[in-house]
């Protein structure tokens, strides 16, 4: 249900006392708010609100006037000037005068210390040619513009809500694509009428952190006791321990004897273990027993005699010297002497 616009009708005689809001700005914005004022107090002039710019201190001021009939304009007006103070365009801060339209500006400056850990989540939040905001403003119906240590939010109540969750999730190391994606599954369930009175919780992704580096526990832990309010005992001194065993009251002489004698069985006790530390050198160490031979238990079984002849068989075939199987023929030179020899034999005879 829209609720009716708030007239002049529903107060005529206007506001009782004068409200103003002043709010500083940067060096580097006084170019642009001196260009954009003229617009600025017209869009302000339409709901009797006075503005005013003062470059030398260096801060612009709202106030309401005799004709302003809506108490709730004056703030509108604060957040507009807030806006363009933190580089929001006048295009897009004007909007806050609408009554739909709400504004949040969220400090993120100081959610994490280290400065360099900061740049790098912000520019996450940013993301690549300033892709992840878009997505986000597409998703929210809102204007999202982060600048320094704030991120400004412009858009209705519902988006805004969103955009800080997403904003404070990325500060806390939280990728923004984890939130866009669940954006995208609600986006697409608010589609369909069975499903807008339902529970969304199964449709939605549960991510979970995962501890890549667990933390080592330590050897020794230490228990801790229970506390009092009461203080620990005071240590007995020398005095109340001798006053105890009663040494307290003998005579000095006594005291050295016995002072003495335990200065003599610490040193015996010191002794035998010096002693039997330099005779373990002497201890011969032990000797490993030697090992056995196992005759081998011979083969049963019937012997192949066959096998056997072959073998012999092929061994006197490779036996040095023995002529080859195959001899070569005779040269002409061998056969001749060998006639020779014969004719000469045959001649003695």
């Amino acid at each position: 249900m829209v609720e009716p616009l708030f007239t002049k009708e529903d107060n005529p005689r206007g506001l009782l006392e004068e409200s103003s809001f002043a709010t500083l700005f940067p060096k580097y914005r006084e170019a642009y708010l001196k260009e954009c004022w003229p617009l600025v107090e017209k869009a302000l002039g339409e709901v009797h609100i006075k503005p005013s710019l003062d470059l030398i201190e260096g801060s612009m001021t709202v106030c309401t006037t005799k004709k302003t009939f809506d108490p709730y304009a004056i703030v509108r007006a604060r957040d507009l000037i807030k806006l363009l103070a933190r580089s929001v365009p006048f295009e897009q801060a004007v909007r806050i005068l609408q009554d739909d339209i709400a504004c949040d500006i969220i400090k993120i400056g100081t959610m994490v210390r280290s400065r360099e850990r900061f740049v790098k989540r912000r520019q996450r939040l940013i993301g690549p040619k300033g892709s992840t905001l878009k997505a986000l403003e597409l998703l929210t119906n809102c204007y999202v513009m982060v600048q320094g240590n704030t991120v400004s939010a412009l858009g209705p109540y519902s988006g805004l809500k969103e955009v800080r969750k997403v904003v404070l999730d990325t500060m806390k190391n939280i990728h923004p694509i984890y939130n866009i994606k669940t954006l995208m599954i609600k986006r697409e369930l608010s589609k369909d009428p069975e499903l807008r009175m339902q529970n969304w919780e199964r449709f939605l992704p549960k991510f979970r952190h995962k501890n890549l580096a667990k933390r080592k526990e330590p050897k020794k832990k230490s228990v801790k006791k229970e506390y009092t309010p009461f203080p620990p005992p005071q240590p007995e001194s020398k005095v109340d321990q001798e006053l105890a065993t009663g040494e307290f009251f003998l005579r000095e002489s006594v005291k050295k004897r016995k002072k003495m004698e335990e200065i003599k069985v610490k040193q015996a006790t010191a002794l035998t273990k010096k002693q039997e530390e330099r005779n373990k050198a002497f201890i011969p160490p032990k000797e490993k027993p030697l090992m056995k031979k196992t005759a081998k238990a011979p083969t049963e079984g019937k012997l192949d005699i066959e096998a056997i002849k072959d073998k012999v068989k092929k061994a006197k075939t490779k036996k040095l010297g023995a002529p080859p199987l195959n001899p070569a023929p005779p040269t002409s030179s061998t056969t001749e002497k060998k006639k020779k020899k014969s004719n000469k034999a045959k001649s003695k005879g």
